[in-house]
Protein backbone atom coordinates (compact mmCIF):
# COMPACT_ATOMS: atom_id res chain seq x y z
CA UNK A 1 0.00 0.00 0.00
CA UNK A 2 2.37 2.54 -0.94
CA UNK A 3 -0.36 5.43 -1.23
CA UNK A 4 -1.33 4.16 2.15
CA UNK A 5 -2.93 7.26 4.76
CA UNK A 6 -1.35 5.96 7.91
CA UNK A 7 1.19 3.06 6.39
CA UNK A 8 3.93 3.74 9.00
CA UNK A 9 6.06 1.22 6.76
CA UNK A 10 6.08 3.94 4.65
CA UNK A 11 7.00 6.90 7.06
CA UNK A 12 7.52 9.78 4.30
CA UNK A 13 4.86 8.78 2.06
CA UNK A 14 2.76 9.22 5.06
CA UNK A 15 3.74 12.26 6.56
CA UNK A 16 4.08 14.00 3.19
CA UNK A 17 0.03 12.81 2.39
CA UNK A 18 -0.45 14.42 6.20
CA UNK A 19 0.68 17.77 5.66
CA UNK A 20 -0.45 17.90 2.12
CA UNK A 21 -3.98 17.22 3.98
CA UNK A 22 -3.11 20.11 6.71
CA UNK A 23 -2.25 21.92 3.97
CA UNK A 24 -5.07 21.83 1.14
CA UNK A 25 -7.59 21.80 4.18
CA UNK A 26 -6.63 25.60 4.85
CA UNK A 27 -6.25 26.70 0.96
CA UNK A 28 -9.71 25.20 0.69
CA UNK A 29 -10.93 27.40 3.68
CA UNK A 30 -9.25 30.46 2.23
CA UNK A 31 -12.20 32.00 0.47
CA UNK A 32 -14.63 32.04 3.51
CA UNK A 33 -13.50 35.25 4.97
CA UNK A 34 -14.77 36.23 1.20
CA UNK A 35 -18.38 35.14 1.54
CA UNK A 36 -18.86 36.32 5.07
CA UNK A 37 -18.57 39.49 3.30
CA UNK A 38 -20.95 38.49 1.09
CA UNK A 39 -23.29 37.42 3.52
CA UNK A 40 -23.03 41.19 5.40
CA UNK A 41 -23.44 42.21 1.82
CA UNK A 42 -26.52 40.37 0.75
CA UNK A 43 -24.80 40.99 -2.43
CA UNK A 44 -21.48 38.84 -4.39
CA UNK A 45 -20.67 42.31 -5.69
CA UNK A 46 -18.21 42.13 -8.71
CA UNK A 47 -17.06 38.67 -7.44
CA UNK A 48 -16.77 35.91 -9.98
CA UNK A 49 -17.74 32.15 -9.46
CA UNK A 50 -15.53 30.67 -11.87
CA UNK A 51 -12.46 29.95 -9.21
CA UNK A 52 -14.89 27.85 -7.14
CA UNK A 53 -16.53 26.24 -10.40
CA UNK A 54 -12.73 24.90 -11.53
CA UNK A 55 -11.73 24.41 -8.30
CA UNK A 56 -14.44 21.75 -8.01
CA UNK A 57 -13.70 20.30 -11.17
CA UNK A 58 -10.46 19.85 -9.69
CA UNK A 59 -11.77 17.87 -6.68
CA UNK A 60 -14.04 15.88 -8.51
CA UNK A 61 -11.47 14.89 -11.43
CA UNK A 62 -8.72 13.96 -8.58
CA UNK A 63 -11.28 12.15 -6.94
CA UNK A 64 -11.62 10.12 -9.95
CA UNK A 65 -8.46 9.82 -10.35
CA UNK A 66 -7.70 7.84 -6.65
CA UNK A 67 -10.43 5.87 -6.88
CA UNK A 68 -9.06 4.01 -10.68
CA UNK A 69 -5.52 4.16 -9.15
CA UNK A 70 -6.64 3.06 -5.76
CA UNK A 71 -4.24 3.03 -2.26
CA UNK A 72 -4.31 7.18 -2.74
CA UNK A 73 -6.34 7.64 0.47
CA UNK A 74 -4.45 11.42 0.96
CA UNK A 75 -5.55 12.28 -2.31
CA UNK A 76 -9.00 11.07 -2.26
CA UNK A 77 -9.71 12.08 1.90
CA UNK A 78 -8.41 15.92 0.75
CA UNK A 79 -10.65 16.46 -2.20
CA UNK A 80 -13.70 15.13 -0.88
CA UNK A 81 -13.57 17.46 1.51
CA UNK A 82 -12.70 20.03 -1.32
CA UNK A 83 -15.31 19.19 -3.15
CA UNK A 84 -17.90 19.36 -0.88
CA UNK A 85 -16.51 22.81 0.06
CA UNK A 86 -16.55 24.52 -3.41
CA UNK A 87 -19.56 23.23 -3.88
CA UNK A 88 -21.16 24.72 -0.94
CA UNK A 89 -19.59 27.98 -1.93
CA UNK A 90 -21.25 27.94 -5.39
CA UNK A 91 -24.67 27.46 -3.55
CA UNK A 92 -23.70 30.14 -1.59
CA UNK A 93 -22.84 32.46 -4.42
CA UNK A 94 -25.94 31.60 -6.05
CA UNK A 95 -28.17 32.51 -3.14
CA UNK A 96 -26.93 36.08 -3.44
CA UNK A 97 -26.02 36.83 -7.26
CA UNK A 98 -27.78 38.91 -9.17
CA UNK A 99 -29.79 36.89 -11.75
CA UNK A 100 -27.26 37.44 -14.99
CA UNK A 101 -24.27 36.14 -12.69
CA UNK A 102 -26.81 33.18 -11.63
CA UNK A 103 -27.39 32.33 -15.14
CA UNK A 104 -23.64 32.56 -15.98
CA UNK A 105 -22.72 30.42 -12.70
CA UNK A 106 -25.47 27.72 -13.80
CA UNK A 107 -23.58 27.51 -17.26
CA UNK A 108 -20.03 27.12 -16.31
CA UNK A 109 -21.56 24.46 -13.62
CA UNK A 110 -23.03 22.25 -16.34
CA UNK A 111 -20.75 22.66 -18.84
CA UNK A 112 -17.85 21.85 -16.95
CA UNK A 113 -18.68 20.14 -13.68
CA UNK A 114 -21.42 17.58 -15.09
CA UNK A 115 -20.68 17.73 -18.68
CA UNK A 116 -16.76 17.96 -18.91
CA UNK A 117 -17.00 15.31 -16.13
CA UNK A 118 -19.16 12.83 -17.51
CA UNK A 119 -17.24 13.06 -20.68
CA UNK A 120 -13.84 11.89 -19.08
CA UNK A 121 -15.53 9.32 -17.16
CA UNK A 122 -17.06 8.02 -19.95
CA UNK A 123 -14.10 7.89 -22.07
CA UNK A 124 -12.00 6.69 -19.26
CA UNK A 125 -14.40 3.58 -18.69
CA UNK A 126 -15.55 2.59 -22.18
CA UNK A 127 -12.79 3.82 -24.22
CA UNK A 128 -9.84 3.30 -22.61
CA UNK A 129 -8.15 -0.16 -21.55
CA UNK A 130 -8.00 -1.17 -17.96
CA UNK A 131 -4.15 -1.36 -17.62
CA UNK A 132 -3.98 2.24 -19.61
CA UNK A 133 -6.69 3.90 -17.25
CA UNK A 134 -4.57 5.18 -14.96
CA UNK A 135 -2.15 6.72 -17.33
CA UNK A 136 -5.02 8.43 -19.51
CA UNK A 137 -6.88 9.89 -16.12
CA UNK A 138 -3.23 10.80 -14.76
CA UNK A 139 -2.45 12.93 -18.02
CA UNK A 140 -5.71 14.51 -17.80
CA UNK A 141 -5.23 15.64 -14.41
CA UNK A 142 -1.53 16.66 -15.08
CA UNK A 143 -2.82 18.71 -18.14
CA UNK A 144 -5.76 20.60 -15.80
CA UNK A 145 -3.47 21.04 -13.18
CA UNK A 146 -0.81 22.88 -14.95
CA UNK A 147 -3.74 24.79 -16.85
CA UNK A 148 -5.28 25.72 -13.08
CA UNK A 149 -1.55 26.52 -11.80
CA UNK A 150 -0.34 29.13 -15.12
CA UNK A 151 -3.74 30.89 -14.07
CA UNK A 152 -2.33 33.34 -11.59
CA UNK A 153 -0.56 34.45 -14.55
CA UNK A 154 -2.90 37.54 -15.24
CA UNK A 155 -2.54 38.54 -11.30
CA UNK A 156 1.66 38.62 -11.97
CA UNK A 157 0.66 40.57 -15.33
CA UNK A 158 -1.51 42.66 -13.06
CA UNK A 159 0.93 43.72 -10.45
CA UNK A 160 3.72 44.64 -12.52
CA UNK A 161 1.90 46.82 -14.52
CA UNK A 162 0.50 48.59 -11.43
CA UNK A 163 3.07 47.83 -9.59
CA UNK A 164 0.63 47.48 -6.54
CA UNK A 165 -0.25 44.44 -4.48
CA UNK A 166 -3.64 44.88 -3.58
CA UNK A 167 -4.92 41.99 -5.36
CA UNK A 168 -2.10 39.50 -4.19
CA UNK A 169 -3.11 37.75 -1.39
CA UNK A 170 0.30 36.96 0.20
CA UNK A 171 -0.51 34.39 2.69
CA UNK A 172 -2.63 32.04 0.26
CA UNK A 173 0.47 32.10 -2.02
CA UNK A 174 2.33 31.34 1.21
CA UNK A 175 -0.18 28.21 1.59
CA UNK A 176 -0.17 27.43 -1.99
CA UNK A 177 3.69 27.60 -2.02
CA UNK A 178 3.53 24.43 1.08
CA UNK A 179 1.53 22.43 -0.45
CA UNK A 180 3.29 22.76 -3.60
CA UNK A 181 6.32 21.07 -1.70
CA UNK A 182 4.05 18.88 0.60
CA UNK A 183 2.10 17.01 -2.95
CA UNK A 184 5.70 16.81 -4.28
CA UNK A 185 7.10 15.14 -1.90
CA UNK A 186 4.00 13.07 -1.93
CA UNK A 187 4.33 12.20 -5.67
CA UNK A 188 7.86 11.23 -5.38
CA UNK A 189 7.46 9.20 -2.68
CA UNK A 190 4.93 7.41 -4.26
CA UNK A 191 6.18 7.54 -7.50
CA UNK A 192 3.49 8.79 -9.20
CA UNK A 193 4.10 11.88 -11.69
CA UNK A 194 0.93 13.14 -12.56
CA UNK A 195 0.62 14.36 -8.81
CA UNK A 196 4.39 15.00 -8.84
CA UNK A 197 5.35 17.44 -11.88
CA UNK A 198 1.74 19.81 -11.51
CA UNK A 199 3.35 21.24 -7.82
CA UNK A 200 6.84 21.83 -9.08
CA UNK A 201 4.83 24.55 -11.50
CA UNK A 202 2.42 25.41 -8.45
CA UNK A 203 5.82 26.34 -6.38
CA UNK A 204 6.92 28.44 -9.05
CA UNK A 205 4.27 30.65 -9.75
CA UNK A 206 3.77 30.89 -6.01
CA UNK A 207 7.48 32.05 -5.02
CA UNK A 208 7.01 34.68 -8.09
CA UNK A 209 4.04 36.05 -6.39
CA UNK A 210 5.58 36.11 -2.77
CA UNK A 211 8.86 37.46 -4.77
CA UNK A 212 6.63 40.09 -6.24
CA UNK A 213 4.56 40.65 -2.95
CA UNK A 214 7.37 41.61 -1.31
CA UNK A 215 8.96 44.17 -3.93
CA UNK A 216 6.39 46.30 -4.76
CA UNK A 217 4.29 46.13 -1.52
CA UNK A 218 3.95 49.42 0.13
CA UNK A 219 6.34 50.88 3.38
CA UNK A 220 4.67 51.07 6.54
CA UNK A 221 3.30 54.10 7.96
CA UNK A 222 5.93 56.88 9.03
CA UNK A 223 5.74 59.58 11.97
CA UNK A 224 6.62 62.84 10.92
CA UNK A 225 7.49 65.21 14.32
CA UNK A 226 7.98 69.24 14.06
CA UNK A 227 11.18 70.38 15.68
CA UNK A 228 10.76 72.05 19.29
CA UNK A 229 12.10 75.76 19.67
CA UNK A 230 13.48 77.26 22.90
CA UNK A 231 12.50 80.74 22.44
CA UNK A 232 9.27 80.40 25.06
CA UNK A 233 6.69 79.84 21.03
CA UNK A 234 3.62 78.02 22.09
CA UNK A 235 4.42 74.04 21.89
CA UNK A 236 4.31 72.42 18.29
CA UNK A 237 0.74 70.45 17.17
CA UNK A 238 1.38 66.85 18.06
CA UNK A 239 2.93 64.28 15.64
CA UNK A 240 1.12 63.58 12.40
CA UNK A 241 0.56 59.92 10.96
CA UNK A 242 1.61 59.55 7.26
CA UNK A 243 -0.33 57.57 5.43
CA UNK A 244 1.49 58.78 2.17
CA UNK A 245 4.77 60.39 0.75
CA UNK A 246 3.24 63.93 0.86
CA UNK A 247 2.39 65.43 3.74
CA UNK A 248 0.76 69.43 4.77
CA UNK A 249 1.69 70.31 8.29
CA UNK A 250 -0.45 73.49 9.70
CA UNK A 251 0.95 76.30 11.92
CA UNK A 252 -1.78 75.46 14.30
CA UNK A 253 0.51 77.03 17.13
CA UNK A 254 0.83 80.48 14.83
CA UNK A 255 -2.03 81.13 12.78
CA UNK A 256 -0.98 84.14 11.83
CA UNK A 257 2.45 82.89 10.57
CA UNK A 258 4.08 81.99 6.95
CA UNK A 259 1.41 79.66 4.64
CA UNK A 260 1.57 76.20 5.39
CA UNK A 261 5.26 73.90 4.66
CA UNK A 262 4.48 70.82 2.49
CA UNK A 263 7.39 68.37 3.45
CA UNK A 264 8.07 65.31 1.31
CA UNK A 265 8.95 62.08 2.81
CA UNK A 266 10.36 59.71 0.96
CA UNK A 267 10.58 55.98 2.51
CA UNK A 268 13.44 54.27 3.20
CA UNK A 269 13.73 51.08 0.30
CA UNK A 270 13.22 48.08 1.82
Amino acid sequence: MAGGFLHMAHPAITLSGVAGNIISFMVFLAPVTTFLQVYRKKSTGGFSSVPYVVALFSSVLWIFYALVKTNSRPLLTINAFGCGVEAAYIVFYLVYAPRRARLRTLAYFFLLDVAAFALIVAVTLCGVPGHLRVKFLGSVCLAFSMAVFVAPLSIIVKVVKTKSVEFLPISLSFCLTLSAVAWFCYGLFTKDPFVMYPNVGGFFFSCVQMGLYFWYRKPRATNAVLPTTSDGAAPPPPPVQVQGQVIELMAAANPDGPPPQVIEIVPAAL
